[in-house]
């Protein structure tokens, strides 16, 4: 079955470029060039990712994706015209997935689409035998099924990737997880310089949701200089 995908930017030569270029993949594809026509699609249709420019001439892209974590856990990636690390870090701590600065190259966007897809369907997949869908210990419990995280019986509201995150982390108990080894496992991307500080934003913001203190963790360890353990 074809995704359905959100696009929505006020710039409507590259709403439509974007557009062409996806259905061209056999996506089916929900456009808009104003935020609140966005957010009504959002509560009508079921939707499986979305694109989201972060200047709009009444909503913002921050205020959408934070509306839309509030519901929903499909993947979101940002356009920014903006080359500033603070507008990149603001995205990914409201939620955001993925980020890409304008102007980009269509089929550099295609290629983070297909990413963001094939990671979002292998960590909700219910194709998969009962012991390995679910991950348990030390009052954590992940279950790739429902896609629900429960920390002492309180559930954590994790967005797609950081699911992807700590799940791959958990799953590699008793090893230092490299952060190349992780930006490649969760973003499906080559890892560059820069790929570290979506790594290290991702990690922060996992820790608030666990309460797990950076300078002594109880869970995520950072090894310095090389990336991050769980223990046994």
């Amino acid at each position: 079955m074809a995704a359905n995908i959100l696009v929505v930017d006020d710039e409507q030569a590259i709403a439509d470029l974007v557009e062409v270029y996806l259905k061209n993949e056999n996506y089916k594809i929900f456009k808009f060039y104003k935020g609140r026509d966005a957010l009504n699609c959002i509560e009508n249709e079921k939707l499986d990712l979305a694109i989201l420019d972060v200047m709009l001439p009444d909503i913002d892209g921050f205020s959408i994706c934070q509306q839309i974590r509030e519901k929903h856990n499909f993947p979101v990636i940002m356009l920014t015209a903006k080359e500033e690390e603070i507008d990149k870090i603001t995205g990914l701590t409201l939620g955001a997935d993925d980020y890409i600065t304008k102007p980009f190259r269509p089929l550099e966007l295609i290629a983070r689409v297909k990413a963001q897809l094939r990671r979002f369907t292998k960590y909700n997949s219910t194709e998969q035998n009962k012991d390995e869908h679910l991950i348990a210990f030390s009052g954590l419990v992940l279950d790739m099924d429902t896609h629900e995280c429960t920390l002492n019986e309180k559930k954590l509201s994790l967005t797609p990737t950081e699911f992807a995150i700590l799940w791959f982390l958990c799953s590699n108990r008793g090893r230092v997880v490299r952060s190349e080894e992780l930006f490649q496992e969760v973003w499906s991307d080559k890892y560059f310089t820069n790929s570290n500080n979506t790594v290290m934003v991702h990690i922060r913001h996992l820790r608030e949701k666990m309460g797990d203190n950076a300078e002594h963790p109880k869970y995520i360890k950072t090894v310095w200089g090389v990336g991050y353990k769980i223990e046994k």
